[in-house]
């Protein structure tokens, strides 16, 4: 058996920009963004999924770049801290109650905790419970966010810095 290194060609639409590679099998999305695309905000942190500074929206949903193999996003919307706001007029609401709320010391962590807070707005609107919601609570509609269940789903991404209040109060900020 040779060690021929596999490749394919691979299309990755991000921050809403086509971008067709060649890229080895193996290679995780956080790799090519920030080797391949020049896109450094998502940041390499422990590299096994469990700090979440790596986190970016893929359609959509918060994920770890740091665990997905590229090319099995072939065709796929990916949004970068980069990619915040969409419409390229000034910072995302959330960019701005971070900001605010001072809720980053080293800022190391700030655009994984971004990214997750977008995906976990986007997943609480869509009714998608938590550990932590009521299981009482009516199915199918909006969760409300308490503190509590902000916690729980901001939980995958860790500060070393120990900004979590802050980070709670921001995320409170723009809750509709």
């Amino acid at each position: 058996m040779g060690s021929e290194i596999q490749r394919s060609e691979t299309t990755l639409r991000v921050n809403g920009k086509p971008h067709t590679l060649l890229l080895d099998h193996r290679r995780v999305l956080l790799d090519v963004l920030r080797e391949d695309l020049g896109l450094t905000g998502a940041k390499k942190g422990c590299d096994h999924g469990q700090c979440g500074a790596c986190t970016v929206l893929a359609a959509g949903r918060r994920v770890n770049s740091c665990l997905l193999l590229a090319v099995a996003l072939d065709g796929s919307e990916i949004t970068t801290i980069e990619g915040l706001p969409a419409d390229g007029e000034g910072p995302h609401p959330l960019q701005r109650a971070f900001l605010d709320r001072d809720a980053f010391q080293c800022g190391y962590c700030t655009p994984g905790q971004i990214c997750s807070a977008v995906g976990m707005l986007a997943e609480a609107a869509a009714g998608h419970p938590s550990h932590v919601t009521d299981p009482a609570a009516p199915s199918g509609g909006p969760v409300p966010l308490d503190r509590p269940e902000i916690r729980e789903r901001l939980s995958g991404n860790l500060c070393r810095c120990g900004a979590y209040p802050r980070i709670v109060e921001a995320v409170e900020d723009v809750i509709p």
